[in-house]
């Protein structure tokens, strides 16, 4: 009885307050009523793109505990903590750029290992990454503490290939040490860091040994993981088409693909060399890594014309690339838009095929059960400019942006606040919620804001922000 007249008095309460108040109270009762919410997340009406699901329509996506609850066509927005509208956007699974240089903060000079690297988060959440792969700025000796500066301190999951140079990616002297190329060292800390070191690296040897790359296989091999080739300075002892037809394994990937600089390119045909033909047809997988000198519109329009794209986009990310002809992940997809390759391709190359090459197929999809990484993109459309590595230029008629980054399962970026709330409406259930789903400053909850003032009516002439004293505004 006194439960029945408590309720009685509830209603008239709120039939007694402003609309809007009202309102919101009469969803946090009836959410109570109905228990707690069945999804934490749930973006409405974008046009998912799932590569792995061969998923490229209208639909609804659906996050609890950090992972994909469901993909469907019109689920309520009521069964989430937080709806969010999408529509006219793309929803996509985080993107992965599987070439980048993250290794920084030791302050050693001109070295990958220090000041040519830079830090993750500002470059990858705002542009819808949720991973990266630091590509061989680390290797055995220095790993360790690699993992402790930038891997265990970011926001953006950072995974690694092991330099095949003991010391990692820190100049010239270091990198051509022959002495310091060990399979077996490698493959031990590979080992001992499953699903973290993702790869071993070669990278940016001048000499005509074939050492580098024969022990960056060999730890492979025992590790069990890919080996990815920057394969440094031309030399005829060493020919590209050698590499990828006997050195390297089906699965292994060849990057800086359309740089142009070492045989990619049949110039009679203007179509892909001998090497590039052979690797594909053997497995080997050819990644972008632009850079700022490993991307030439002069080899990468023709190859793209001849039916040979590559199977991951990526950034080859670092302080003299950053502000180059390669600004961000999407600025890299930009161009092969430009190209004519379809949205939903260059979706698949940044997110479900740099997955499957890093052996990590939990990552660049939206299975039901996967983890709950998203990128929420528009495409905008105008007048546009690409450039590559020596300053010629292609325009374009579109080019993405990022409009939210979910990774984990919770918000991690919002470029236009889609997310948010009127500033003078009052909290609600998704504020009561938040750390559910985002990892943005929440508002503020049952403080000083939200209460009356000592004797002042709950409902009557009610205001979000009661000002007094030193604090009102002046007239």
């Amino acid at each position: 009885m006194k439960a029945r007249l408590l309720a009685r008095l509830a209603i008239l309460t709120i039939a007694a307050l402003p609309s809007a108040y009202a309102q919101t109270l009469v969803q946090g009762r009836d959410a109570a009523a109905q228990g707690s919410p069945d999804y934490d997340l749930l973006l409405k009406g974008g046009h998912v793109i799932d590569a792995k699901n061969s998923i490229d329509t209208v639909m609804d996506l659906a996050i609890k505990d950090g992972k994909v609850a469901a993909v469907g066509k019109d689920i309520p927005a009521d069964t989430a903590v937080k709806a969010v509208t999408v529509t006219g956007m793309y929803v996509v699974p985080g993107l992965i750029d599987i070439h980048t240089h993250v290794y920084a903060g030791t302050g050693e000079r001109h070295s990958y290992a220090g000041d040519l690297s830079v830090y993750p988060d500002g470059f990858t959440l705002r542009n819808g990454v949720t991973t990266i792969v630091d590509a061989g700025s680390s290797g055995w000796r220095n790993f360790p503490d690699f993992k402790d500066r930038i891997i265990d301190r970011s926001e953006t999951r950072v995974l690694a290939m092991l330099n095949i140079v003991g010391s990692g990616m820190r100049g010239g002297k270091y990198e051509n040490n022959l002495e310091d190329m060990q399979a077996e060292p490698t493959a031990a800390m590979a080992l001992k860091y499953p699903g973290v070191i993702v790869g071993v690296k070669s990278a940016h040897f001048m000499g005509p040994e074939w050492t580098p790359y024969e022990q960056a296989v060999k730890a492979g091999t025992i590790a069990h993981i890919p080996v990815m080739i920057d394969f440094g300075g031309r030399r005829i002892e060493r020919p590209l088409y050698q590499l990828l037809e006997t050195v390297l394994r089906p699965g292994d990937i060849y990057t800086h693909a359309l740089s142009g600089e070492r045989g990619e390119q049949d110039f009679k045909t203007g179509g892909p060399g001998r090497g590039m033909r052979e690797g594909r047809a053997r497995g080997i997988y050819f990644d972008v890594g632009h850079g700022q000198a490993s991307f030439a519109w002069f080899t990468a329009i023709p190859l793209y014309k001849a039916g040979f794209a590559p199977d991951s986009i990526s950034t080859d990310l670092h302080i003299d690339s950053m502000n180059a002809g390669m600004k961000d992940l999407l600025n890299v997809g930009d161009k092969f838009l430009a190209m004519g390759m379809p949205l939903q391709e260059v979706v698949r190359d940044m997110t479900w095929n740099p997955a499957r090459e890093i052996l990590q197929t939990q990552l660049g999809n939206l299975s039901v059960g996967a983890i709950a990484d998203v990128a929420v993109l528009s495409v905008q459309h105008g007048d546009f400019g690409f450039d590559d590595a020596y300053s010629t230029v292609v325009r374009s008629n579109q080019k993405m942006l990022c409009e939210l980054t979910v990774k984990d399962g919770k918000v991690v970026y919002d470029l236009n606040a889609i997310t948010g709330e009127p500033w003078d409406v009052p909290p609600g259930r998704a504020d009561r919620l938040a750390k559910r789903w985002t990892k943005l400053r929440e508002r503020g909850f049952g403080d000083s804001h939200w209460k009356p003032l000592p004797g002042q009516p709950l409902v009557k002439d009610w205001t979000p922000y009661p000002w007094t004293g030193a604090d009102a505004p002046k007239p």
